[in-house]
């Protein structure tokens, strides 16, 4: 596969094309250091990455300890370590691209990629942050690139209440959740009863977060 530079895009020979990240990127601030950007058709021509995702990487199905009894998670899931190749080259390009955006206000790179795998409307993840190591005090970015079929995400405070965002995700769209919003606030994929097709989730994140 070969890569082909023009001005601020990126094009794949397959028609997968990144363009420029800051070319209609909004920030909406949420409250107490919380935020999040969206760019929507960052990634077009995603349906190889999709398709290369979908039917190449060793999806795992989780069970885990639900009060006093041991469930299914609703999604298949692949994480790919500090260090580890990703499974598809243009994710080394959208990590890059975040990276040398983000860097700056930041202050590192992104070094680590969750993949998600919702099949259809009946999988979901719950209400949640992502407060598994240095996030639980400290700021930080998580990067969701979202190919397939639209989803929304949700976004409520951590307090609870009714949620307050809704962000629906589209093939290609891009959105980065930073400052406090992991401390903040919970975001969520919820359950739907509508016909939809898959969706790959593809979180980037920083150092000692999960």
């Amino acid at each position: 596969m070969s890569f082909a530079m023009q001005g601020s895009l990126l094009d794949l020979d397959d028609g997968l094309t990144l363009h420029e990240l800051s070319d209609g990127l909004v920030r909406t601030e949420l409250g107490s250091g919380a935020w999040v950007d969206l760019r929507p058709a960052w990634l077009t021509g995603g349906d190889a990455l999709f398709d290369g995702l979908h039917h190449g990487v060793p999806w795992r199905a989780e069970r885990r300890q639900m009060y006093d009894n041991v469930v299914d998670v609703p999604r298949l899931t692949r994480f790919y370590d500090v260090d580890e190749a990703l499974p598809h080259p243009m994710l080394t390009t959208v990590r890059d691209a975040l990276s040398d955006h983000y860097e700056p206000e930041l202050g590192e790179r992104f070094v680590t990629a969750g993949l998600c795998l919702y099949r259809d409307g009946r999988d979901s993840v719950a209400w949640h942050g992502d407060r598994i190591g240095r996030s639980t005090s400290e700021d930080t970015m998580v990067a969701i690139l979202s190919v397939g079929s639209p989803r929304p995400l949700m976004l409520r405070p951590r307090n609870g209440g009714a949620a307050s965002q809704r962000l629906p995700l589209g093939h290609g769209d891009l959105v980065v959740m930073g400052g406090s919003c992991q401390r903040t606030w919970d975001h969520a994929i919820p359950k739907t009863t509508k016909e939809v097709g898959p969706r790959i989730s593809i979180q980037f994140r920083v150092r000692g977060v999960r």
